[in-house]
């Protein structure tokens, strides 16, 4: 029984698809990669700088009342849910899982899609900074953005929240994309 086989296997070559386009194993998930890193890095950096200077102020306005660097601790999730005195173990949990789940999904997602390997980096280095806050210190994750007027306030939040919130509206939209592609490419009468 006869196989084909890839001449670049052995070669050092990344091994090619049957269209005769290269295939790069890696290359997909580098942007993964690398938008979970810097996320995690910016995130840790600001969250250390918040920390040194902010610790014995009341605030910082840099806006006037909208837009403020106010030092909180938050023990709980977004928006400072808590579910008991297991909080800190129990998000710790949640967040070690939904940064593999991530990881899985970036491996499965399609290559050429980007736009959607940005979007998984930047939830799952949202998800792994505040991870690191919760090893890191009994007191909760680092927030310190406070925006609002008045005492109508946003609960604060840091550069890692920005990042899930912002990855998981851009993962949105590529799922949404991914539909629409597809029920376009199914109404297409065959022939």
């Amino acid at each position: 029984m006869a196989s084909a086989v890839d001449p670049s296997q052995g070669s050092g070559q990344a091994p090619t698809l049957p269209s005769g386009q290269v295939q790069m194993a890696g290359a997909p998930r580098r942007l993964f990669v690398l938008a979970a890193l810097v996320t995690v890095v910016l995130d840790l950096i600001t969250k250390l700088i918040a920390e040194a200077t902010l610790l014995r102020t009341p605030g910082v306005a840099v806006i006037g009342d909208w837009f403020q660097l106010r030092l909180v601790y938050n023990p709980g999730a977004a928006f400072g849910l808590h579910v008991g005195p297991y909080s800190r173990w129990i998000f710790f949990v949640v967040a070690l899982v939904a940064v593999f789940v991530l990881a899985r999904m970036s491996g499965s997602s399609p290559a050429a899609d980007r736009f959607r390997q940005l979007a998984l980096g930047l939830v799952a280095g949202g998800a792994a900074g505040n991870l690191i806050d919760r090893v890191r210190s009994a007191r909760g994750v680092v927030d310190f953005l406070d925006v609002g007027i008045g005492a109508l306030r946003w609960p604060t939040f840091n550069v890692a929240d920005i990042a899930v919130s912002c990855g998981a509206i851009a993962l949105a939209i590529s799922l949404w994309r991914e539909d629409a592609r597809r029920a376009e490419a199914e109404s297409v009468p065959a022939g």
